[in-house]
């Protein structure tokens, strides 16, 4: 049966998605005779669909566990969600609003009845996507972060860190989030430069009639002032040393301090001190043993101790106080001003400083061997450079805030006692036992658990332990197998948070690392430069692509231009080129497959072409390798890309190719048939689904006898010395083409080659190919030059066409000039370099020798077009 004209990926992709399903081929069991190979996807938000982060993402994992499987390791890729407390709370309040029931009507239990009912409806989606991508995840294994097993190893790890005292409740200044009524880590706050308002402000000295002028970009904090801070050295203000001030509009007494945390340029260069509303001034209220005056409510409207404007929001004060300050005298000019905002990853709510009771995880001493391990690459970093930033955030970093205001997550395991103390238990329970010591009175009634949970990384950091159930059960079959895994490929933005805390994790609980490398991709951003987002409109739906370029298209699209690390600049083209590339693999297989064979034919003809592509196929693979071994993805695939598109169809089918209507030899036909096969092995994991159908059109195969699991192709013996000739050959027919072309010689008349070189043995292989392909009658070696002919040089090597008629002289004479001035240019750039003393004495050796030979071929070639110029006259 012969194939369509035109592959289409509609009828391919889907048959055999189910089909590799349905043999268990991605399936993984510990395997003691196989080398393990394991990947953790990092589990997107189980309120998330498909977006181009996760397909470049996506795709090069599978690129990397389709190798793994093909090179007979146990590939195993445990694909999950995680249930991203705050999105999913925040997706499920609004579905209620909609219906007409606000949160705060429910109990916690009916909360999070609706929450599991919206997550078991649409959690699933973006994994069901993934598989349109051609993933090839284990989808047996797949987990979910508030799964029971894995809940309960979150729990486990609170109260053991909490034995260990690395856990501890306190009051403390934390991101806050005022949409979402919760705490937020530094890694859920997007900074952002803004247009903002510095307003000068008259504070009034207590006694006197004078003022002192403070610049501020948030007056609605005014009403929590503790103090005015001056700098110690600045003379402008001594004179207030040991004054208090009145905060305008209530009057309040605060005092004037002195410290040099003050920037005598910034502003008037004296601070107001806000100690509850302001992380720096949180500090110098600790220092200086000021009062903390929280103003504000959780939602950011002013509460009852701000005195004014109570109930009202933080944004509508920040005007109104505006005016009241100048009504009374007490606003001396407003200035515009850009600055930095930190504002909600989730909710986009400008984010508050607050000082809050929350849950804390020390991390001075728990992050020393995930420190340690990257900077000595125990643990690689690809690219390299994200060293310095590892470094830099963990030397630098900070207890952890663990809790959230919200009720879908891991409920903080804490009951409290009616006096206000608590124990901490993984059950109701336990916590009474404990309780009981400390009262034996207590009753269970008495106990009330912590409404938080925990923050969602507290269960992302244990994921690579977690889906094996390597913490409820450290020493089981999978654990001890699978872990550590192998290649972590995930985003440079969350290296900290969660990379980090993974690290941390896994040599606080396994006492190793959790993975051997970390792939950091780039962001996928439009050809302007600019992420692409939803908000912004300017990425593409990736399953429109898919639909628009099949899996294999975009998959290969997105790779063409991704070095990890590099932010990737998409452009739809790119798909198109992918979508080009699977119909150029296709048209050459129909080419091959319309081919009669006739027994009879001995094929000698086709002997070195078979050799010469041997040898360049096995050069491709020791480059993929190399590639590979490096994370360069995008090489290894433009690699193959040149190797299937160049070498293959355009030069070695057009080598083998019979004649219109004639028939091919049996045994030319077999070998091109390996070739194949071959080539769709290196192939598959970029462009899985087109390689795995024409592996099955090739030959007739078993059931299991699929690509999907064949054997990666080891690289044989290269025969250097062929592929230069094969070089130098085709340099020849490309020249004699473009002859054809740039003088309107037809294709249909043979010409001959007359050849002045003193290596014309070099030519004997392939003078044939060269007699096929340049359609040339003869291929003869020359000790002069051939008057009256057209000329080309290839290296020092001179060639002749004598054409019929006559040739335009002074046009012949004008390029070959040219040529003659770029390859001095080219010689003098090349003396240059070689002149240089640093150069030759620091340059590796086989730099220097490639550079000596190109200025003895330039110095050769400069000989060549002289005596052709001058054999014209």
């Amino acid at each position: 049966m012969s194939l369509s004209t035109k592959y289409d990926p509609s009828a391919v992709e889907e048959k055999w998605y189910q089909y590799w399903m349905d043999h268990g081929f991605f399936h993984s069991e510990p395997n003691p005779d196989k080398e393990p190979y394991t990947i953790v996807i990092p589990p997107p938000n189980v309120t998330g669909v498909l977006h181009m982060g996760h397909m470049l993402n996506n795709t090069i994992q599978d690129v990397l566990i389709r190798k793994a499987r093909m090179e007979g390791k146990e590939a195993c890729w445990v694909p999950g969600t995680d249930h991203a407390s705050i999105a999913t709370e925040a997706k499920v309040v609004a579905m209620l609003k909609e219906k007409g029931i606000n949160k705060k009507d429910l109990t916690r239990e009916e909360f999070l009845k609706h929450a599991w009912e919206w997550t078991d409806k649409y959690g699933g989606i973006i994994l069901e996507q993934l598989k349109k991508l051609g993933a090839s995840c284990d989808w047996d294994r797949t987990r979910f972060t508030m799964e029971e097993s894995l809940s309960e190893s979150v729990i486990d790890v609170f109260i053991d860190l909490y034995n260990k005292g690395l856990i501890y409740r306190g009051v403390r200044m934390v991101n806050w989030d005022p949409q979402g009524k919760t705490a937020l880590s530094d890694d859920e706050v997007i900074h952002k430069e803004v247009q903002s308002k510095l307003y000068y402000v008259n504070y009034k000295i207590e006694g006197e009639d004078t003022y002192v002028t403070i610049a501020t970009t948030r007056p609605e904090t005014i009403l929590g002032d503790s103090a005015i801070c001056i700098n110690p050295n600045d003379e402008r203000y001594a004179h207030l040393k040991g004054k208090r001030a009145l905060v305008p509009l209530i009057n309040r007494s605060i005092p004037i301090i002195e410290d040099e945390y003050v920037s005598v340029e910034f502003g008037t260069g004296c601070l107001k001190v806000t100690p509850a509303h302001d992380i720096n001034d949180y500090e110098l209220g600790i220092k200086h043993n000021l009062e903390s005056i929280d103003i504000l409510n959780d939602d950011g409207t002013l509460n009852e101790a701000a005195q004014m404007f109570v109930g009202e929001d933080r944004f509508v004060v920040r005007k109104k106080i505006a005016k009241e300050l100048d009504a009374i005298g007490q606003l001396n000019k407003i200035e515009d001003y850009t600055n930095s905002v930190g504002f909600s990853e989730r909710t986009d709510a400008v984010i508050e400083p607050k000082l809050s009771t929350q849950w804390f995880l020390k991390m001075e001493d728990i992050t020393k061997p995930a420190l340690e391990n990257v900077m000595n690459d125990e643990i690689q970093l690809i690219p390299p450079k994200f060293k310095n930033t590892y470094r830099h955030w963990m030397e630098n970093v900070h207890d952890w805030c663990i809790s959230r205001q919200l009720w879908w997550g891991h409920q903080i395991p804490a009951f409290y006692l009616p006096n206000g103390s608590y124990v901490v238990a993984k059950t109701k329970e336990e916590a009474l036992a404990k309780a009981q010591e400390k009262d034996s009175s207590i009753t269970i009634d008495q106990l009330t658990q912590d409404e938080d949970v925990l923050d969602t990384w507290f269960s992302s950091w244990l994921w690579p332990m977690s889906v094996f159930d390597g913490l409820n059960n450290p020493d089981n079959e999978d654990i001890n197998y699978y872990y550590p895994t192998n290649d972590l490929v995930t985003a440079p933005e969350i290296l900290f948070f969660w990379v980090a805390r993974m690290i941390i994790a896994g040599y606080e609980y396994r006492g190793e690392k959790p993975f051997k490398n970390v792939y950091l991709t780039g962001i996928v951003r439009d050809k302007q430069r600019r992420k692409m987002s939803k908000s912004l409109g300017n990425s593409p739906d990736p399953l429109d692509l898919i639909k628009q370029y099949g899996a294999d298209g975009v998959r290969t699209g997105m790779l063409f231009s991704s070095p990890a690390g590099n932010d990737l600049l998409f452009d739809e083209k790119l798909c198109e080129q992918g979508r080009n590339f699977s119909n150029k693999i296709w048209n050459a297989f129909r080419l091959v497959q319309g081919w009669e064979v006739d027994e009879n034919l001995d094929g000698a003809a086709n002997e070195t072409a078979i050799k010469w592509f041997k040898s360049r196929f096995n050069q491709t693979v020791t480059e993929v390798e190399d590639h590979f071994s490096k994370f360069r993805i995008s090489d290894a695939l433009m690699s193959i890309y040149k190797l299937i598109w160049d070498d293959y169809c355009s030069w070695y089918l057009e080598m083998i190719k019979p004649e219109f209507g004639q028939p091919i030899d049996a045994k030319t036909l077999e070998q091109t048939i390996i070739f194949n096969e071959q080539l769709m092995k290196i192939l598959h994991p970029f462009m899985p689904f087109l390689s795995e159908e024409l592996w099955h059109e090739l030959r007739e195969r078993d059931e299991k006898d699929c690509l999907i699991v064949a054997e990666w192709p080891k690289a044989e013996a290269i025969d250097e010395q062929l592929l230069s000739d094969a070089a130098l050959a085709f340099e020849v027919v490309t020249n004699v083409r473009n002859i054809r072309t740039t003088k309107q010689i037809s294709f249909k008349e043979a010409l001959e080659l007359k050849v002045k070189s003193e290596k014309f043995d070099t030519l004997k292989n392939f003078q044939f190919i060269i007699q096929k392909l340049a359609n040339v009658s003869s291929v003869e070696q020359v000790t002069d030059s051939v008057e009256g002919a057209l000329t080309f040089v290839v290296k020092a090597d001179e060639f002749f066409i004598p054409v019929s008629g006559s040739i335009d002289v002074e046009k012949e004479k004008e390029e070959l000039q040219k040529e003659l001035e770029y390859t001095k240019g080219f010689l003098k750039s090349v003396d240059k370099k070689l002149s240089n003393e640093r150069f030759v004495n620091n340059a590796p050796e086989q730099v220097v020798a490639m550079e000596q030979k190109k200025k003895a071929d330039a110095e050769a070639k400069i000989k060549v077009l002289e005596e052709s110029l001058a054999n014209l006259g």
